[in-house]
């Protein structure tokens, strides 16, 4: 009798797991679109239950409070990245271009496949409950960190033009990000190609000169645009004195 029953049992917990994801999934999906639409402070758990077709105490079932709700959204839009940030980087075999492709690719992909919950992040940063904003913060500076941490090997490489590698991952962070707000979701094969889209115009932003020599030292190369660079800014004020 024992032995028949643990199937059984297990059986149970499985589909008991599984109703229960699938109702976590509803009320973050709902009080995702809530938070977008009213921000984290317009919205009451009242709302996000009437939203999921839930009463207020079976929706304490599942979360406790709004905070909660936001500290998911949090992970998973800010602390995710961050980790797959550092993971690309770490692709020894991958070039700073190719590393530079798939971050921004990775980003925008995130934002055209999921526009709302980006922008309600951005929407509720003045809500974030005290114990997020430190997280969050951190968050934020590890995929900056990444992305220089990658421009900076390509200047040194000569892969990029010798840009300011803090403004320029500031650039292409601003770049993918802007897709949440412009962007509405299509296909997978439709967001892709947006998100691929931007990746190559974020590399094409730093990338070195096509023509150059790949056998010559990047620092030489360097020097040789800075100087091409002096005697077109010289052209300019002999222009202008003229």
């Amino acid at each position: 009798m024992t032995s028949a029953k643990k199937p059984a049992d297990a059986d149970e917990r499985v589909r008991s797991s599984t109703r229960r994801d699938l109702v976590e999934s509803q009320i973050i999906a709902e009080a995702t679109r809530l938070f977008a639409e009213r921000g984290f402070s317009g919205t009451s758990l009242k709302d996000i239950a009437d939203a999921t077709g839930l009463t207020r105490p079976a929706l304490y079932h599942y979360v406790k409070n709004k905070d909660e709700i936001l500290a998911k959204l949090v992970s998973e839009l800010a602390e995710g990245p961050a980790r797959a940030l550092r993971a690309i980087r770490a692709q020894s075999e991958l070039g700073a271009a190719q590393k530079l492709r798939e971050i921004a690719h990775a980003i925008a992909l995130q934002q055209a496949s999921e526009p709302a919950k980006f922008q309600l992040l951005i929407r509720s940063e003045a809500d974030l409950p005290e114990e997020l904003v430190g997280p969050y913060n951190q968050s934020r500076r590890d995929v900056l960190n990444e992305i220089v941490a990658v421009i900076e090997a390509g200047v040194a490489s000569g892969e990029f033009r010798p840009v300011d590698p803090r403004i320029a991952a500031l650039a292409v962070i601003g770049q993918c990000n802007w897709v949440a707000w412009w962007h509405h979701p299509g296909t997978p094969e439709e967001n892709s190609r947006v998100a691929t889209t931007i990746a190559d115009l974020a590399v094409a932003s730093v990338l070195s000169s096509d023509d150059a020599d790949p056998g010559v030292d990047p620092r030489t190369r360097a020097i040789e645009r800075l100087k091409q660079d002096v005697e077109h800014l010289e052209k300019i004020l002999t222009t202008d004195q003229t």
